[in-house]
């Protein structure tokens, strides 16, 4: 194989394996690999399609707790609105700055998950009523647009569903399926607005074949072992990758020489 399909296998193994430990993360562990030698357009596509395989895996395995579904609606509601708008900036994108944007995200998001036991709890109205019901929109848009940019519906909404201080089971069945459905409306804006050419298809299936495997071991270890730290570890790894993706991205939009 090229180093090109090399590098999508090791991304999306050690991305499957992340998200079968954690429930999240696909394509910002992907990312964080695929962001060194695939087009940002490419890499999008793949991880959007990569993190919709394993959401769809994955809901044949997590039970929802009742009552679920008139929290989650805000969140879609929201998506309808962020995803378009994503896969519309996508193709403009330069590749500097979408690794600067991506290097940013994980160097904040990541860290603040790490404390996120620690911080405050925010609207401790129901989900899905009143102001709660507003901001959870304004969150589903801002977590659509991150999905249309290349998949990462995840992040926002996590950080949101932990700081107001959901319980474990009603923050999996909101994040899980509106994960499953913005992924899925972003594969198809994708499809619609740029279409996915046959070059992609075997890509595609190789992001497949080694996501799958290390997605089950990923769920096994996670079963045996301690969550808390296995989620310390995850996070740490994502925050120096995206350091690194911020040495390399900020020299080069300024103008410097790297040597």
């Amino acid at each position: 194989m090229t180093p090109e399909l090399w590098l999508i296998v090791l991304g999306a193994a050690a991305a499957g394996f992340v998200q079968g430990l954690s429930g999240f993360g696909f394509s910002m562990v992907a990312m964080s690999f695929w962001v060194w030698g695939i087009a940002p357009q490419t890499a999008a596509v793949l991880a959007v399609f990569g993190s919709l395989v394993g959401q769809v895996v994955a809901s044949f395995s997590v039970r929802h707790p009742p009552g679920w579904w008139p929290a989650l609606w805000p969140f879609l509601l929201g998506a309808a609105v962020g995803v378009p708008i994503g896969v519309l900036v996508l193709p403009m994108l330069n590749a500097d700055a979408f690794r600067l944007a991506l290097g940013g995200l994980l160097a904040v998001w990541c860290p603040v998950m790490l404390f996120a036991d620690r911080l405050p709890r925010l609207l401790r109205s129901p989900p899905g009523t009143g102001l709660g019901r507003i901001a959870d929109t304004v969150v589903g848009a801002i977590g659509g647009f991150m999905g249309g940019l290349g998949g990462f519906t995840g992040a926002v909404p996590t950080l949101w569903c932990t700081l107001r201080g959901m319980d474990k089971a009603a923050q999996r069945a909101i994040v899980q399926n509106f994960n499953l459905a913005a992924l899925a409306v972003t594969m198809l804006g994708y499809t619609l607005s740029q279409g996915i050419n046959s070059r992609l298809w075997p890509s595609m299936g190789l992001v497949v074949v080694a996501l799958l495997l290390p997605s089950l071991i990923g769920t096994r270890v996670y079963a045996r072992l301690s969550a808390l730290a296995f989620r310390r570890v995850v996070l740490s790894l994502l925050s120096l990758s995206g350091l690194a993706m911020l040495a390399t991205s900020v020299p080069r939009l300024l103008g410097w020489s790297l040597g």
